[in-house]
């Protein structure tokens, strides 16, 4: 029996929440799993009528739960930031999710905007550091308002962090690269940064980068990328890639890159793990207002999110059959990925994916 928190959220977030869960509930009933589920309504309606963002005991009750479903998090009516430090950012850092895990994968039937591109292109996967970097916080502003402003965020990094974010992408590399799943001769891990500029930050991560690689995992190829070729290479030859490791600033850029070559921000999912604790899986896309309430948001996001989840506390079988069948949904029954163009409405494609499921 597990225990999933669900957090719909803001805008549309409710709505692709819905569908997440009607599909895992499809995917609960094939395979013979069993889960409940609690609700709660962290988001912006919740600010504005009581002034928090996270009630006291919020950060204990969840670390109670297996795992935790986001929908999505901003509000129109909420200064931008507000939301987003209140409720993402802390429950990150406070529940120690130092990775942030982003496959970049394109599905049959989608279209990418790399000419010349398609599935077995654009395969690849990004790891990113999650607590870390100008994520901290440290820093400061002086004279604000004057003409001699000085705004200081410092980029922070300890070896701890950086060693065990590594060795997760080592592990993971083994586990999930591209010879384990029969798409190459080698696992490959490489490295993201910007070693002839930051020369401190990723002198650490590189040093510690092939220190673990040479002593703990001879097997995984090492490989280095400056983050600027890597934002070239990411458009041009998306194949090269396999699983990448990088610092929370650049991982936050890159992986929205990613993101667009793959389809859209409707079909990304990421995963705020915690290894040894409690995990937050959520589609990237944010919380969409003008869409909310139409019933025309794409939920394929939020539903591979369900799927990342269920890999991550043990469910491979019925992750797979989920991923599965949202491949089936795009490469045969879609006409468009994007809101209100995709020829069906949100609920529809919810009841799609879970039929095939079942069916599988």
């Amino acid at each position: 029996m597990y225990k999933i928190a669900v957090i719909p959220g803001d805008g549309t977030g409710p709505e692709v929440t819905a569908e997440a869960l009607k599909v895992l509930n499809a995917a609960s009933l094939k395979f013979g799993f069993k889960y409940e589920s609690k609700s709660f309504d962290f988001g912006g309606e919740r600010y504005k009528r009581t002034g928090e963002t996270l009630p006291d005991g919020a950060l204990e009750e969840l670390r109670t739960f297996d795992a935790i479903l986001l929908g999505a998090i901003g509000h129109p009516d909420v200064p931008p930031g507000i939301l987003e430090k209140g409720i993402l950012l802390r429950a990150r850092f406070e529940l120690d999710q130092y990775i942030n895990l982003r496959p970049v994968r394109l599905y049959p039937g989608v279209e990418t905007p790399l000419k010349d591109k398609g599935p077995d292109d654009i395969d690849y996967c990004v790891i990113r550091e999650n607590t870390g970097d100008q994520y901290t916080g440290v820093g400061g502003v002086t004279m604000k308002g004057t003409p001699h402003e000085v705004a200081i965020q410092t980029a922070v990094y300890n070896r701890h962090q950086v060693d065990r974010c590594l060795r997760y992408a080592f592990e993971y590399a083994r586990k999930y690269g591209k010879k384990a799943r029969g798409r190459g001769d080698n696992n490959t891990l490489a490295l993201v940064g910007k070693t002839n500029v930051l020369t401190f930050l990723y002198d650490l991560w590189e040093r510690a980068f092939h220190e673990m690689g040479e002593r703990e995992f001879p097997d995984i190829r090492r490989e280095y990328y400056h983050v600027d070729a890597t934002c070239m290479w990411m458009v041009k030859n998306p194949e090269w890639f396999d699983v990448l490791v990088t610092g929370n600033m650049f991982g936050d850029i890159i992986t929205d890159l990613g993101a667009i070559t793959q389809g859209g921000m409707g079909l990304a999912a990421g995963g705020n793990i915690n290894p040894e604790g409690v995990s937050m899986f959520e589609p990237i896309g944010g919380s969409a207002p003008k869409y909310t309430g139409k019933g025309v948001i794409n939920p394929l996001a939020a539903i591979c999110a369900a799927s990342m989840m269920l890999e991550t506390i043990g469910e491979q079988e019925a992750a797979g059959a989920i991923e599965r069948a949202v491949k089936h949904v795009t490469a045969n029954r879609l006409k468009g990925m994007e809101a209100g163009r995709m020829g069906c409405s949100t609920s529809e494609v919810g009841d799609m994916v879970s039929q095939h499921v079942t069916d599988q």
